[in-house]
């Protein structure tokens, strides 16, 4: 009895003992491989993690085994040995996916790497695949992609696909984000990628600014491959500027550095190192694949008498087989007509959509251009109403002082419409009150409801929250337009402008709008077609009243861009009622104080010293005689190299800065004048294209942006307002 008792506690000793070391030593195992990988020791990092695998092999730990497999599929990727990469970590998926089908963090991981790695190999099908795999995974953790990993990487690989509009969105997306330690990686990698896309489309300075963006957020990031890619795209840049000097230059740091990156990478782990691990490797396997043969053996016999009575079953089956074949003929023949039918309209889609590309592309180029000679005609005329015209004369310029503003509004109109058409319009959301939206809105039209004789009134429910959350800007192109459109088109009349509050919960509020006239009102059969560009209700209308037919169109389309949907009930002689409700978040906090310039006090141009940088001569007598015009001191220079040495030498009150310079172009003047000086206001003087956006050029260091051409009281009204500010 005495020994049966001694051999019971030492069996249970011993029990304990084992179960410890499976545990202890996966454990011991993994921390020696991160211990040699702190120390750029990779080969004893990959045979220790390699000996972590097989102890888990061994005791039959699945879970360990693919959290093992996953740091061997990682460590490989770190390496740049992306083909091992790929196999070890859909190694660790499978075995991940055999515990269990809930979605793992790790496995998401794992997906997200292969997806690189595919990249690497040009594998791109496999790797868009495994980045959606990543994104839902985390959708359903609810893991937020703090770093737009994701983003960037479907970005990557929509540029790969050649689809550069929507890789376009997606790196807009991250760049317009602000700088943060956690996203700092992601921006510079999206300016590089939006650099590259600018260089293939062979615009090169905006290429440039892209590179030099992303050269700069990358002293921050340190990533050397990143950095490498920068000067090589660097280099061929400029060569295609013909600038060869600079070329060589950052042709010499690339090689530089990417010299220095292979002895870094051949210090981690040499070719020897790698051959000698995988021959040890692949003697362990055959080793296993053997032992695995012996208990094969073993099955077969076993499997011999399962094969007879799979015999049996499998002649059952047949029967049925044969029955089920005739429907498969049947379906194989639906389903390659369904086949060839669906790549016709894949065939019909792809050239809707390269037509839609062409023609926005075409007409915003067409609008861009417009400009230029437009502003010579709108600042012409203008100048030339201020100087006390013949009374003859004042027709004549009241005449084209409407045909340049016809055509502003016009061009304005089409490229609103290919911005929100080539999906490049976002929404903002920010704090805004919209009673007073509103009543702006409604004092800036009571001259044109007096011209037409017009009662205009607004009705605005008490209980709408002061402050709300929205894009106050979008709102406002949508009421002008359609109370401009009630206001033209009713004479002796009434436009009315109501909102009611329809529900308020937590914090969210839904709003109903509805503007209502008493005028010519709608034909029946036209009410369908009235939302289409171009369309209005009859060629006498357009003819008697004027107009583009653009004005409802973006009306419908910045509705439905909200949220919402655009309501149109009309009778002819009696009048129209448009109507639509919008969702809003509620924001409790004050609105912050501004300075707004409205009515501006012309004694604060007196004496002020403006600087402008401008190329175009007529420009350059338009922008200087308005200026003298409120009797304010102007330099004008025509590039932007001659601005950044008068900028170090003198002070100005203010900088007037075309963004197209002959040269190094505005954006460009204006980061390195931000070098030396961060306080003197630079204004941008652009017609805006779909190719740019106030945000792009606000992270120059612009202080605001002026478009061309220029509406007098808009040019002096911002001017005066970045006065008062600085």
């Amino acid at each position: 009895m005495k020994y049966f008792l001694l051999f019971t506690v030492f069996f249970h000793s011993l029990l304990h003992s084992q179960i410890g070391n499976k545990v202890d030593s996966v454990t011991y195992y993994s921390k020696l491989a991160t211990e040699n990988i702190k120390n750029n020791n990779y080969k004893e990092a990959l045979s220790y993690t390699q000996k972590s695998i097989d102890y888990c092999k061994k005791i039959k730990n699945i879970e360990a085994q693919a959290a093992q497999t996953y740091k061997l599929g990682k460590i490989y990727f770190d390496l740049h040995l992306h083909n091992d990469a790929i196999e070890l970590l859909s190694k660790s998926i499978v075995l991940y996916n055999s515990i269990s089908k809930e979605p793992n963090e790790r496995v998401a991981k794992a997906y997200y790497y292969i997806s690189l790695s595919c990249v690497e190999r040009k594998n791109y099908i496999l790797a868009e695949s495994s980045i959606l795999k990543t994104e839902e995974i985390q959708k359903k953790l609810k893991i937020k992609d703090k770093a737009d990993l994701i983003r960037l990487q479907k970005g990557v690989l929509s540029k790969t696909r050649g689809d550069t509009a929507l890789a376009s969105i997606l790196f807009n997306d991250i760049i317009a984000k602000p700088d943060s330690s956690v996203l700092i990686n992601s921006k510079a990698e999206a300016f590089y990628q939006m650099g590259t896309i600018e260089a293939n489309n062979k615009r090169y300075n905006l290429a440039l600014n892209y590179f030099n963006r992303a050269l700069e957020l990358n002293k921050e990031t340190k990533n050397l491959n990143q950095k490498s890619n920068i000067l090589l795209s660097l280099s061929t840049v400029y060569d295609k500027l013909l600038d060869k000097s600079s070329a060589y230059i950052y042709l010499k740091k690339h090689l530089n550095l990417k010299e220095s990156i292979i002895l870094a990478n051949e210090e981690k782990l040499g070719i020897n190192d790698y051959e000698t691990f995988k021959e040890s490797q692949r003697k362990q396997e055959e080793l296993l694949l053997e032992k695995e043969n012996k208990e094969k053996e073993k099955a077969d016999k076993f499997s011999k008498l399962i094969s007879i009575l799979a015999i049996a079953i499998i002649s059952i089956l047949s029967l049925l087989s044969l029955s089920l074949y005739k429907n498969n003929v049947i379906r194989n023949q639906t389903n390659s007509l369904l086949k060839e039918k669906n790549n016709e309209l894949i065939a019909a889609k792809n050239k809707a959509e390269e037509a839609s590309k062409a023609r926005s592309e075409f007409l915003s180029t067409v609008s861009h251009e417009l400009r230029t000679p437009l502003n010579a005609i709108n600042g012409i005329t203008h100048l030339l109403l201020e100087e006390n015209p013949k009374k003859s004369q004042m027709h004549y310029l009241s005449s084209l002082k409407f045909s340049g503003n016809y055509l502003t509004t016009f061009i304005n109109d089409i490229l609103e419409i290919n911005k929100i058409e080539s999906n490049k319009l976002e929404i903002e959301y920010i704090n805004f009150n919209l009673k007073q939206l509103l009543g702006d809105i409604q004092n800036s039209l009571k001259e044109i409801a007096t011209i037409n004789n017009n009662k205009f009134i607004l009705k605005i429910d008490p209980a709408i929250p002061e402050n709300l959350i929205g894009d106050p800007t979008k709102l406002s192109q949508i009421f002008m337009n359609l109370i401009n459109n009630a206001l033209k088109f009713t004479n002796n009349g009434t436009v009315s402008v109501l909102t009611r509050l329809r529900s308020h919960q937590n914090d969210n509020a839904t709003i109903f709008f509805q503007i209502t006239d008493t005028g010519i009102g709608i034909p029946e059969d036209k009410l369908k077609t009235v939302f289409e560009s171009f369309s209005q209700g009859s060629v006498e209308i357009n003819r008697k009243f004027g107009g583009t037919g653009l004005g409802l169109t973006i009306v419908k389309k910045l509705v439905r861009i909200l949220g919402g949907r655009i309501r149109l009930k009309s009778i002819v002689g009696e009048g129209s009622t448009f109507s639509f409700e919008l969702n809003f978040k509620v924001d409790k906090r004050p609105l912050p104080n501004k300075v707004v310039i409205k009515n501006y006090n012309p004694e604060i141009f007196k004496d002020k010293k403006i600087l402008v940088v401008e190329d175009n001569k007529i420009n350059q007598m338009i922008t200087q005689k308005m200026l003298t015009n409120k009797a304010m001191k102007c330099t004008i220079l025509d590039n932007g190299e001659e601005a950044i040495q008068v900028l170090k030498n003198n002070t100005f009150d203010m900088v007037l800065m075309d963004v197209h310079l002959l040269g190094i172009n505005g954006t460009i003047a204006t980061q390195q004048i931000r070098e030396f000086d961060t306080k003197t206001p630079i204004l941008a003087l652009t017609a805006i294209s779909l190719n740019e956006n106030r945000e792009m050029l606000l992270s120059f260091g612009m202080t605001d942006v002026i478009t061309k051409p220029f509406v007098a009281e808009d040019f002096y009204t911002i001017i005066a307002q970045n006065i008062t500010n600085s």
